[in-house]
Order: C-alpha cells, then sequence, then structure tokens
C-alpha cells in the first residue's frame, strides 16, 4: 500500500535529554497558549524514557506537512525553539513522519 502523503497526518517527534522537564512542558504550555488559534498542533504529547531517564520524545500532530512548516515558521516557535534547546542537555534531534496508520 502506497499511501497519499498529502492525505495523511504529519507528525514531528523531538528526542531530547533534560533534566528540567517540567520547564520544557511549562514551555510548551505556554506556546500553546500564545499561539491558541494559530498554531496548526491537534495533539501534542511528551514521553520519558524508561531505561534513560533524562531522555525524553515529544510528539507533535498536524493535519499536514504543509502545516506543520507553516507552524514552524511562527516568530513564537522560533522563540519556543530556542529556550528549549536552553533547557536540554545536548542536541535535539527531530523527525518528520506521515501518519500511515492510527488506529487510536
Amino acid at each position: 500500500m502506497d499511501p497519499k502523503r498529502e492525505n495523511s497526518v504529519f507528525v514531528q517527534i523531538m528526542e531530547f535529554d533534560t533534566k528540567k522537564p517540567e520547564e520544557i512542558m511549562a514551555l510548551m504550555d505556554e506556546w500553546r497558549s500564545g499561539t491558541m488559534n494559530r498554531n496548526m498542533v491537534t495533539q501534542d504529547m511528551m514521553g520519558r524514557c524508561q531505561d534513560r531517564p533524562n531522555h525524553y520524545v515529544a510528539i507533535m500532530h498536524f493535519p499536514s506537512e504543509k502545516e506543520a512548516q507553516r507552524n514552524n515558521k511562527m516568530e513564537e516557535t522560533e522563540r519556543f525553539a530556542k529556550r528549549m534547546a536552553e533547557l536540554c542537555d545536548g542536541p535535539i534531534v527531530f523527525g518528520d513522519y506521515d501518519m500511515i496508520r492510527d488506529n487510536s
């Protein structure tokens, strides 16, 4: 099966290490409220790795890749990314994915 890219949900995943997860979650909340009615995130989640206690993933769902790109160009998103990088212990690894199955 070859799903059509333009019709699938788009997901951005950030992997990072931090000793300040509460500050990152507060930063995410601040970004969401500061961009309300303008950001295109339909769902966001954050998970902590059981085997690496300071390793996390943040998963952001968007209606499309185009909407994710538009979202990334917002001034607030640029400020968020800079501040998040300051709270992390090392680089943030980004991944972009077309969701081809969702059984939720």
